[in-house]
Order: C-alpha cells, then structure tokens, then sequence
C-alpha cells in the first residue's frame, strides 16, 4: 500500500547531540491539511522504545514486560528463565518463521501461566512501576493530549501487558486519555485483586499488528475495570483509512496490517547501533529520529495533518 510524506526530504539536527535526527521522504502521494483524508486517521504506535525512552539516565531503560515483579522470587526467576531460553530463539535467522511463531506462543503462554500461578495482584503491578525507570520520551503527554483533543484515535500496540501499560500511562504522565486504546494482553482479575486468567487471544511479538485490534480496549479509569461496549468503538477506528504509525523496530510497520488504509505515514525511531541500521530505517520509514529524540517533531506534524477537529 501507499505511503506518504509530508515535505520532500530535508534533515534537521536535535541539541546536544549534533547528529542527523530526521529525514523526511521526497513526495509520494502527499497529504496536506486541507485533504478531507486528514479528518480520517488513527495513530498507531508501539510503547517500549517508541513511547519510552531507550536510555534513562545513560543505561538500558526498562520495557514495560521487564519492570514486573510479582513478588514472589521464585515466579520471577523462573520468567527469567524463560527469557534467557526463548529470547535468541526469537532473533534467530536460523529459525523458520512458521517454526519461530509456535516458539513465541510457547514462551508468551508460558510466562502467563507463571504470573497467574505465583499470584501476580494490583498491588504487585502498582509496585512494580513505582519502582522502575521506565520513563516516557519528553513531548508523549502533549502529544496525547493534542490528539485527545482532535478526537484522533490512538492505538498502543504492544505484545505485553496493558494493565501494566496503563499504570505506567497513569504514574508517569498522572491521567489517562479517552481517545487511547490498548492493543495488547489483558488481565482478568477476581474480587480480592489477584491475576486469575488472560483476555482474548494472546498477542505476541510475531502478530502484533490490526488483526489484533478486536482485542484492544479503551485506557480504563482503574486496573481491571471491563468497561465493555469495544466493538462500536473497533468498527469506527477501522472506518479511519490513514495511519500515522511510530515504532522503534522495522517489524512495528506491521502494526497496520489488516486495515485496508490508504495512505500512511510511517515514523522510524532508531535508538541504538545508529551506523549500522541507518540507511535500513531511512529505506523504510518516511521519517526517522535517531538516539532517543524526543516527540516534538511529531507534534509538530500531527499540527499540520490534524489542523481542526476531527470527526
């Protein structure tokens, strides 16, 4: 399908690093303010690494997977485990996809059936953001809050665990959004607020796009809360045939698989190994942000796609 691109390509530097941070692709089925298609978008995007930042304070920042800590060690070190067994499997270039698919099924079952028998509870997620470094890129609020305001629809895919999602949404930008959905696992919780099963189909790495929307669900108020009525919300964000798409990795342009969009904007940010994967990004993405830049530029371009409300 079609891409698009705002203006033909150009480069812009972000202090203090004084290195390239953006390229923007010459025209290509261009979309302008004053389109009728503008008023009929959605914004796709990954969390860890896109949303969050990639470095905190200099090291490694933490996914919103690896932040959680059941409080029982011996659950934890057993999902450990499973990481350190199933996680170069996932890299693997030796691996058939077919193969690599049922792997990460394995691992992603797995891990669910650890945190429902070590009695993963509220408590335990609230505690595990409390505690983390997980940091949000500067600029995310008001980019949501921009999009909030137009009625543009936002889409936060991940393969990982929404209500953890939505606690670090809540600690660390202090409100939720109605315009945002959680396109990842949902956990179901008993009367006593511990872990007793999972929502829906399970979304992993290798099928983390569109065809997964069906299990999104709107950024609840408080953790567990079914807020329930999600299929007239679904069927109207799939009426929204131009996409707005961010993510860290080249697998994240497949979050728009399944919706029969016209046009998209695809936004690249490249975090790490800069030299090596640069010119990869730039063939990929219409636009690309180097080493952890924040999101004022895509503010800005969401300024001029989304220039009066949306409807």
């Amino acid at each position: 399908m079609p891409r698009a691109s705002l203006i033909s390509c150009c480069t812009r530097f972000h202090a203090p690093t004084t290195r390239l941070s953006l390229f923007r692709r010459s025209h290509h089925n261009k979309l302008t303010p004053s389109s009728p298609r503008c008023f009929s978008h959605n914004v796709i995007a990954d969390f860890d690494g896109t949303l969050t930042r990639y470095r905190v304070n200099g090291v490694r920042g933490q996914s919103s997977h690896g932040i959680l800590q059941q409080g029982n060690a011996d659950y934890d070190a057993k999902r450990e485990a499973l990481y350190e067994h199933y996680h170069p499997l996932e890299f693997s270039p030796l691996i058939p996809l077919e193969d690599k698919t049922k792997l990460m099924e394995e691992w992603w079952s797995k891990t669910h059936n650890l945190l429902i028998e070590g009695g993963l509870t509220f408590d335990a997620i609230k505690d595990s953001v409390a505690n983390s470094s997980i940091a949000f890129r500067d600029g995310v609020a008001e980019l949501f809050e921009f999009l909030e305001e137009k009625e543009i629809p936002v889409l936060i895919f991940s393969a990982g665990l929404a209500d953890v999602i939505e606690e670090v949404l809540r600690q660390k930008l202090h409100r939720t959004f109605k315009n945002v959905k959680i396109v990842s696992n949902r956990m179901v919780f008993d009367d006593d607020g511990r872990l007793v099963s999972f929502k829906g189909k399970l979304i992993h790495v290798l099928n983390k796009n569109e065809h997964a929307l069906d299990m999104a669900a709107p950024l609840h108020d408080q953790l567990g809360v079914d807020n329930g009525g999600e299929g007239e919300e679904n069927a109207y964000v799939k009426q929204r045939t131009n996409v707005l798409l961010l993510g860290d990795h080249m697998g994240d342009l497949r979050m728009s698989d399944g919706l029969n969009y016209e046009s998209r904007i695809s936004i690249g940010f490249l975090n790490d190994n800069v030299e090596k994967s640069l010119e990869s990004y730039r063939k990929a993405f219409d636009i690309v942000y180097l080493n952890d830049a924040p999101m004022w530029g895509v503010l800005e371009i969401a300024s001029q796609l989304f220039p009066t409300e949306a409807r």
